[in-house]
């Protein structure tokens, strides 16, 4: 076992094989650690996230190394009890049907045979809600992704890839090899549970066209979730009504956390430092929805009467009365609006998304226990569109409200499109992937910041790519917020808030959390620059590795 650091609030902790990785993580969830916020399993690791106030590195560690030993161990150890078996009717009519029976060198009817006469485990989630990797089946089912992927994968595909089986839940790009199609939902959020599939279940495909074969769909549930859409002003009078929703414009909050198992990460706020500001400046507990708007052009009209708060990007701001006169407004200061009054958020003049806060909240209703929304799993409300109107004031209950305050000082250096922007960030977890002259160019390099930057993650552009030490393929693996991943061309992905749950390409580095907040306002143009900021303070780190002996 390996324990290699994903940043400076989570390890990586790598084992041999799936088996392993799976007997851990039930030992895991036996014996939770606290402090450990989130265990993500993947194909051959374990990617835990912890709150550095509450529990420290050498703890989370010496955690793992304890139960990897209990587990080496045991002779033969209790195997874990087996999870409800889900059965998948399929149609196999899928475009590499043929091509998967030449590669294994039998018929297709073998091929369908085969897939259909094992039992699959759930093993761990990612790439997508509802995205489960189900191991097991045929031990010659070793099949390669297509060369080149396909820009669109139906959902409901039913497909394999290296030694995994899985169901595609919606429509996406993928590079598996597709053998048929499912009439069964595997992400439904109108479900009380939405993934249909989670891990530690047991699976079986069936195939809907062999003579006699027996199977019932799964019911659809009867406990909606709500939508997460805000579209009345409440029955006090008191609303915002959007005239421009600008660019983007999104509900958020600190995110949900806890629904990894569902292939749901946490997502939220960019800037959680923003949001927590506007909130505070209004009254309002730290965590309670707000807006996120990208590159201004959000315009509101208040109804009744309402309290503002903006913060993030320097934007400009222009409040009007119901006749048009100027009023005065300013950023981090709170905005008391009259029925009529106008505000206007212009284009920033630094930073990237400023957030609006009002007093007593938007009354917008939870999707899995968040209000935030996930652009890349398509969870959460839907981005404000012109005409909507919005309900605020009535959705945090009057005994949390506390008083309105004018002392939240802002960030002093938002960055522009002309910034040269230092970040410092922890290597690894896999800096042996690359040459050492790589490393040192990630370090020494300015990176430019593109325009295909979005909330799932930030490309870059430098002028020597990175160059690899491996030319192999890296099985899946947790990804955490702020982590650097390195695909085949050189040039990395900075991963932000919508970030999927694992990555198959390697991740050199990852931002320090106390630059999270920053990275999320950096503007499309401008220049970043890493700086290693250490790796677990040398507490047991060898080769970038923390060992059992270093925390024993």
């Amino acid at each position: 076992m390996r324990i290699l650091p994903a940043g400076d609030q989570a390890v990586l902790v790598e084992l041999d094989d799936l088996r392993q990785t799976l007997a851990l993580f039930q030992a895991w969830q036996r014996s939770p650690l606290p402090g450990v916020e989130e265990i993500v399993p993947a194909a051959r690791t374990l990617l835990v996230s912890f709150r550095p106030s509450a529990v420290g590195v050498a703890q989370v560690a010496g955690h793992a190394w304890r139960l990897y030993g209990t587990l080496a161990r045991q002779a033969s150890g209790d195997s874990a009890p087996a999870g409800r078996l889900v059965e998948l009717p399929v149609r196999y009519h899928g475009e590499d049907l043929e091509a998967v029976a030449e590669l294994l060198g039998i018929g297709v009817p073998e091929v369908i045979e085969r897939h259909t006469g094992s039992e699959y485990l759930a093993a761990f989630a990612g790439f997508a809600p509802g995205f489960v990797y189900l191991a097991g089946g045929h031990p010659s089912f070793q099949i390669p992704r297509r060369s080149t992927p396909r820009t669109r994968v139906p959902a409901g595909s039913v497909a394999v890839a290296g030694d995994f089986s899985a169901v595609y839940p919606a429509d996406s790009p993928g590079g598996w090899q597709l053998l048929g199609v499912t009439p069964c939902r595997m992400w439904d959020l109108q479900r009380a549970e939405p993934a249909l599939v989670q891990p530690g279940q047991r699976v079986r495909f069936i195939d809907m066209d062999r003579p006699g074969a027996r199977y019932s769909l799964p019911s659809v549930a009867s406990s909606p979730v709500a939508s997460g859409d805000a579209t009345a002003v409440n029955p006090d009078g008191h609303g915002l009504w959007v005239e421009s929703a600008g660019l983007q414009t999104l509900f958020q909050d600190l995110g949900r956390p806890g629904h990894t198992g569902m292939g749901v990460s946490a997502s939220g706020a960019l800037d959680r430092g923003a949001l927590r500001r506007a909130n505070r400046i209004v009254g309002n507990p730290s965590d309670t929805p707000a807006l996120e708007s990208l590159l201004g052009g959000l315009r509101l009209r208040c109804q009744g009467h309402a309290m503002l708060a903006v913060t993030g990007a320097r934007v400009p701001l222009t409040l009007t009365d119901a006749t048009g006169r100027p009023l005065p407004a300013a950023m981090d200061r709170p905005l008391a609006l009259d029925d009529g009054d106008v505000l206007a958020i212009g284009a920033p003049v630094a930073g990237v998304r400023c957030y609006v806060a009002a007093r007593g909240g938007f009354d917008v209703e939870p999707v899995l226990g968040s209000c935030a929304t996930d652009t890349l799993a398509r969870v959460g409300p839907p981005p404000l569109v012109a005409g909507q109107a919005l309900v605020v004031g009535a959705a945090v209950a009057s005994e949390r409200l506390g008083a309105v305050t004018h002392d939240e000082i802002p960030p002093p250096d938002l960055p522009t499109a002309e910034s040269v922007v230092t970040l410092d960030v922890v290597l690894g977890p896999r800096t042996d992937w690359f040459t050492p002259a790589a490393v040192q160019t990630l370090l020494g390099q300015a990176w430019r910041v593109t325009p295909r930057s979005v909330r799932v993650g930030m490309r870059q552009e430098g002028v020597v790519p990175l160059e690899r030490a491996h030319a192999g393929e890296l099985p899946s693996a947790g990804t955490v917020l702020g982590a650097i991943q390195v695909p085949a061309n050189g040039q990395p992905v900075l991963f932000l808030a919508d970030h999927p749950l694992t990555g198959g390409y390697p991740v050199i580095a990852a931002v320090a959390g106390h630059h999270l907040d920053r990275a999320a306002q950096v503007p499309v143009g401008a220049r970043l620059r890493f700086r290693a900021a250490g790796s677990f303070a040398s507490i047991g780190v060898h080769g970038n590795t923390l060992t059992e002996e270093g925390i024993a």
